[in-house]
C-alpha cells in the first residue's frame, strides 16, 4: 500500500482485513530514503528523558511522509513512555508539532491524558539543544522473605494472597463493581476488606504489594478505569491516594508498592521463566502490556500500547476513546474478535456484552469452526507484524501472551501463526524473541502473588 509517498508492502496478510499495514513495515520503508537528521526528546516525571535520533526528508514532496512519520513516532514514545514534554530541532517539524498536539488538535486527547497524569501542562519546546536519554530502573519484586500481601484488582473481580516466605497460604477472590461505582468509599472498603481478609492467616504484615490497573506514580493511581465513574474532584480527593491510605490505614507505616497490572504480569512472567527481559502482553478488555528489562528491573515507563499505533491504513478502525486509528486495543483485545467477526460471516447479537461477543466466538472455536479459526489466525498475522516493532522498541527477548483473547484453542492458532510470519517476514528478529504462554509455574505464581513480592522489607 502506499502511503503519503510511501510503498509498505507485506508478504503475509491478515485473511480478514487485506488492508493491513503495519507501521513498522512504513517506518523501515520511510527510512530508506530519509536522509536529513532530526531528534526528538520526551520528559516524563523527575526529569527522565526519552531521546530519539532519527530522519525525515526534510522537501516539500515528502511533507505530509515526514508529518506522518513524527506524529506516529512521537504518538508511540508518549505511550511507551509517557511524557507532558516534547523537545524537537527541526523548526518545520516543531511548528507540526505545536499544532498537532495542542489543545483542540489533531491529538488533542494526548495533550489532555499525558497533562492529567503529569500534573504539568502539555507543551513543545523548538531547541538545539536536545536532552540525552535518562531512564531510572528500578529492581523491584522477586522478594519472598517475610509475611507479605499481595492485592490484584481486577475490572470484575479483586483477588488477594497471603504469602509466607514466599508460599502462599491463603487466596480469596470477590466479585465487585468498581468500573460502574461512583462512589470511591465503595473501592476503599473493597481494599481494606480483602486486606484484612488476608492479614488474619499471618502472625503478622510485614508488607503489601498491589497489582491495578492503570497508570501509577510514586504509588498514587493517576488514571485507572478501575475509578472511571469517579467525579473528577472525588477522584483527586480520594482515588489518587486510596492504595496508599488504605495500607497505612489499617497496617501503619509497613513497606508498600502499588504497580500497574501489566508490569506485575512480566514480573510474574520473569519468576516464572527464571529469565530477565520479559514483555507481557495482555489481550483482554484492552491491551494491557508490562516489561521488565534485561537487569530484571521494572522501568517506570507506561507501557499503554493499547494507544500505540500499530497500522497505518487509512481506513484503519477507530478507538472510541481516544478517537484514533490503528491503534493496538483494535488489534490486541476482545475488540479485535468482535470486529473481525462480520468479515467472517459470523453475527453477533449487539445486545450481548463484548465479553459474551467474546465467548460466543471461542465456543465456535472450540469445534474448530472455520470461520473463528480465520479470526484467530488474522490476530496472529496482526501480531507477527506488530512483534517486529515491538522488539524494535524494547529489544525484548521474552514475549508472554496472557489474556482471554489467547484462552483455549484460540490462543495457540494466534501464537502458531505470529511465530510463523515472524520467521517468514521478520527472521533476525524470529531469532531474538521467545513467544510464550503461561505455563502451571506461572498460574502459581500468580498476580497477587507476584504483587506480594514487589516491596523489599528492609532490616
Amino acid at each position: 500500500m502506499n502511503i503519503y509517498g510511501i510503498e509498505a508492502n507485506i508478504k503475509n496478510i491478515p485473511e480478514l482485513d487485506p488492508n493491513f499495514t503495519p507501521l513498522y513495515v512504513f517506518n523501515r520503508e520511510f527510512l530508506k530514503t530519509a536522509k536529513k537528521t532530526i531528534s526528538i526528546a520526551i520528559e516524563r516525571a523527575g526529569g527522565e528523558m526519552a531521546r530519539v535520533d532519527s530522519f525525515i526528508h526534510g522537501t516539500n514532496e515528502m511533507k505530509a511522509a515526514d508529518e506522518y512519520y513524527i506524529n506516529r513516532l512521537v504518538k508511540t514514545i508518549l505511550w511507551m513512555k509517557g511524557g507532558f514534554r516534547i523537545f524537537v530541532n527541526d523548526k518545520e517539524i516543531y511548528d507540526y508539532l505545536s499544532k498537532a498536539f495542542a489543545k483542540g488538535g489533531i491529538q488533542d486527547f494526548d495533550n489532555v491524558f499525558m497533562s492529567g497524569i503529569f500534573e504539568h501542562e502539555f507543551e513543545v519546546i523548538y531547541t538545539e539543544d536536545i536532552p540525552e536519554t535518562k531512564d531510572s530502573p528500578k529492581k523491584i519484586g522477586g522478594h519472598l522473605d517475610g509475611c507479605r500481601i499481595g492485592f490484584d484488582a481486577g475490572g470484575s473481580d479483586r483477588k488477594v494472597s497471603a504469602v509466607v516466605n514466599g508460599e502462599s497460604v491463603y487466596s480469596e477472590e470477590v466479585v465487585w463493581f468498581p468500573k460502574t461505582n461512583a462512589d470511591p468509599d465503595y473501592h476503599y472498603d473493597g481494599i481494606v476488606s480483602a486486606l484484612k481478609s488476608a492479614a488474619q492467616h499471618m502472625p503478622r504484615v510485614d508488607a503489601v504489594g498491589v497489582s491495578s490497573a492503570g497508570v501509577y506514580i510514586n504509588n498514587r493511581a493517576m488514571t485507572a478505569s478501575l475509578f472511571i465513574k469517579v467525579p473528577k474532584e472525588l477522584y483527586d480527593l480520594k482515588v489518587k491516594n486510596i492504595y496508599i491510605k488504605a495500607i497505612t490505614d489499617t497496617f501503619g507505616d509497613i513497606p508498600y508498592s502499588v504497580i500497574n497490572d501489566g508490569d506485575v504480569s512480566a514480573l510474574a512472567g520473569m519468576m516464572s521463566l527464571d529469565v530477565p527481559n520479559v514483555i507481557g502482553i495482555a489481550m483482554g478488555t484492552s491491551e494491557a502490556v508490562g516489561f521488565v528489562d534485561a537487569n530484571g528491573c521494572i522501568t517506570g515507563w507506561l507501557n499503554e500500547l493499547a494507544f500505540v499505533p500499530v497500522d497505518c491504513q487509512p481506513n484503519a478502525e477507530k478507538d472510541e476513546w481516544s478517537l484514533d486509528i490503528g491503534c493496538g486495543v483494535k488489534y490486541f483485545s476482545q475488540d479485535s474478535v468482535i470486529k473481525l467477526a462480520p468479515r467472517a460471516g459470523i453475527k453477533l447479537d449487539e445486545s450481548l456484552s463484548p465479553a459474551e461477543k467474546l465467548k460466543i466466538v471461542q465456543g465456535l472455536m472450540e469445534n474448530d469452526d472455520k470461520a473463528a479459526v480465520s479470526i484467530y489466525t488474522s490476530i496472529g498475522t496482526y501480531l507477527g507484524h506488530t512483534l517486529a516493532y515491538y522488539f524494535d522498541l524494547y529489544k525484548c527477548s521474552n514475549v508472554l501472551l496472557l489474556g482471554r483473547v489467547m484462552s483455549g484453542k484460540g490462543g495457540d492458532i494466534i501464537i502458531a501463526e505470529a511465530q510463523r510470519v515472524l520467521l517468514d517476514e521478520y527472521p533476525e528478529f524470529a531469532a531474538e524473541m521467545k513467544l510464550s504462554l503461561p505455563d502451571e509455574k506461572f498460574r502459581r505464581v500468580g498476580q497477587s502473588v507476584a504483587a506480594a513480592s514487589l516491596p523489599e522489607i528492609k532490616a
